[in-house]
């Protein structure tokens, strides 16, 4: 009964190593050349190669007057299947979600700016302010003054000169213009602004911090703003900022003016002003395939679809939006293109996700291995390989036309669940036996602790995603190509690489009249595992012939796998050794 025991593990784990085997990549990789995708047009408008008798199409060469070519209608596949988010190229780390910040919130997320005392040139001047005048020449005389209750400073020998309402940057022409009227010549002006008044400005509604802030005269709605935190992002609004004087209104500020074109409106603030920032209207969210990824704030109760558009930039990938939100206390939703819904009233809380909802009408295809010309070819959805292999040059001295094969991403991660899930079913197998007996639980120990490292480096293979195209007769399947498919001509070889279980693996130079057993023994001759019995042939284009019972053609690959004998545990435990041997010869494991 142990004896039955071991042997069913060993079945398994044979079946589980040729899976493995399917996985192995071919024992030459051809390495990817540089990409040309100058001039690339889909097949069905491609000229045909020219190249004379040295350049021919793969197909051309395989297929040569083959009447079983057929035409084949296009249908949906999972590539085009679902809508997806494209992200905006200068911002590739961005998170696929719905926005979180408000429009504008970044601008108080700096320190709050202390007052300065050299004003702007647009700055108006008026009463407080410090300026200092000099005088050489005929008369000379220094002032450093401020600007009294009626809005003039006094200089010797000149008067009083009046600067209230003077521009900053006009005080040095306004100063010498006043001087010369008393002294017309042989007289120097040097006019300047010190500094101007120090403001106490209230700040309040929705800020962090409102209350009372000290600034210059020459500073603006912001920097008051910023002294008193900022807008509250969650309750206050960007678009609705009042300024009261007096006990009404002298001015309203749209941050959004400033966010978006940078104007503000000519205001100079004065003593006792107040800055009220009302409460925070509605909001619209923009997220997806956007280049802004905000919360936007609507001027109004409603927000039309056009706005949304002009603030959120979509990226020209975006075809469709989609709308949610509340409508009478009920869930919203509604599915329209970019161009309907500039048409559509955004509401309060409503998310609008851009979009690309529109299949690729081609496909991209890379080409390695031994071929003439560009290695990327771009084709349509419904484009066959026998269609595009009329379109790749090659020279038949030089390219195995017979062994073409496939790579595809899609493909290579369903051989990885696939060998997952064996693995995982001998693991449950291995921990959910029954003993009957404390010797035959030891065994199974022993056992346990071998197969767990097996199945350890199993689990790191790394399938390629080889797909087989080429029967037998070295014609090609007519299987419709995929986005991100790699087509590899290999390189005509005249030897065959034996490997396995024979004393010296190498490559053997092919000849026409040697047999299956030839090249065995020129590489030594089975080894102590081996038999005639299990020899394996892989071809070129990762066909199997697991029964060889025919001569190896040029770029083969002979496999003599290990003949297993109904022994006890002892055997379970060179299988696994053989197993890992032959991984490691073809270089599966990382």
């Amino acid at each position: 009964m142990r004896a039955e025991m071991v042997l069913r593990k060993i079945r398994l784990l044979v079946l589980l190593g040729a899976a493995l085997l399917q996985a192995i990549p071919a024992g030459a990789q051809l390495l990817p050349p540089s990409l040309n995708l100058r001039g690339q047009q889909p097949p069905a408008t491609l000229q045909q190669p020219q190249g004379g008798a040295a350049a021919a199409g793969v197909d051309a060469l395989l297929n040569r007057g083959d009447p079983t070519s057929t035409q084949r209608l296009g249908t949906a596949t999972q590539a085009e299947g679902g809508a997806t988010v494209i992200g905006p190229l200068g911002d590739p780390m961005r998170v696929p979600g719905p926005a979180t910040a408000v429009f504008g919130a970044t601008l108080f997320s700096r320190a709050p700016p202390s007052p300065t005392d050299t004003p702007n040139p647009n700055y108006v001047l008026g009463p407080g302010d410090r300026v200092s005048i000099t005088i050489w020449g005929f008369v000379e005389g220094t002032v450093q003054s401020v600007i009294d209750p009626d809005g003039n400073v006094f200089i010797p020998q000149v008067g009083p000169i009046r600067l209230a309402g003077t521009r900053a940057g006009d005080i040095q022409r306004v100063v010498e213009t006043e001087v010369r009227r008393v002294y017309a010549q042989q007289v120097q002006v040097y006019a300047t602004v010190l500094s101007t008044g120090s403001l106490g400005v209230f700040v309040t509604g929705y800020v962090r911090l409102p209350g009372r802030h000290l600034g210059s005269a020459s500073d603006s709605v912001i920097d008051y703003l910023a002294r008193a935190g900022g807008v509250d992002p969650g309750r206050g609004s960007f678009r609705n900022i009042a300024i009261r004087r007096g006990g009404r209104d002298v001015a309203r500020v749209d941050l959004y003016a400033f966010l978006l074109n940078g104007t503000l409106p000519q205001i100079n603030l004065q003593q006792g002003d107040t800055i009220v920032v009302a409460a925070q209207g509605a909001l619209v969210g923009a997220d997806g395939s956007v280049r802004n990824n905000f919360l936007f704030e609507v001027a109004g109760r409603a927000m039309q679809g056009s706005e949304l558009v002009r603030l959120a930039a979509p990226l020209p990938a975006a075809t469709n939006a989609v709308v949610r939100g509340t409508r009478g206390g009920q869930p919203f939703a509604r599915y329209v293109t970019v161009r309907e819904l500039a048409s559509v009233q955004l509401l309060d809380q409503d998310t609008v996700s851009f979009i690309t909802d529109a299949p690729a009408p081609t496909v991209r295809v890379s080409v390695e291995g031994s071929r003439i010309g560009p290695s990327v070819l771009i084709a349509g959805r419904d484009t066959s390989l026998c269609t595009v292999l009329n379109y790749i040059e090659v020279d038949p001295r030089l390219a195995n036309t017979r062994g073409v094969f496939l790579l595809r991403p899609g493909l290579a991660q369903a051989q990885q669940r696939t060998i997952n899930e064996a693995l995982d079913r001998l693991e449950r197998q291995l921990f959910l036996a029954v003993s009957a007996t404390t010797g035959v639980a030891q065994i199974r120990a022993s056992e346990a602790n071998l197969i767990s490292t097996y199945i350890q480096r199993g689990r790191r293979i790394q399938p390629e995603g080889r797909l087989v195209v080429m029967d037998r007769g070295g014609r090609c399947a007519d299987v419709r190509l995929q986005d991100g498919d790699t087509i590899v001509i290999p390189e005509r070889v005249d030897t065959v690489l034996v490997g396995g279980e024979v004393r010296a693996p190498q490559a053997v130079v092919w000849q026409q009249n040697m047999r299956l057993s030839d090249y065995i023994q020129a590489a030594g001759g089975y080894a102590e595992r081996g038999s005639s019995s299990s020899v394996m042939i892989r071809k070129a284009s990762g066909r199997l012939i697991l029964e060889a019972n025919e001569a190896p053609e040029p770029g083969d690959e002979v496999v003599a796998l290990p003949a297993l004998d109904p022994k006890y545990f002892q055997i379970g435990s060179d299988l696994l050794n053989v197993i890992f041997q032959t991984a490691l010869v073809y270089r599966t494991f990382d």
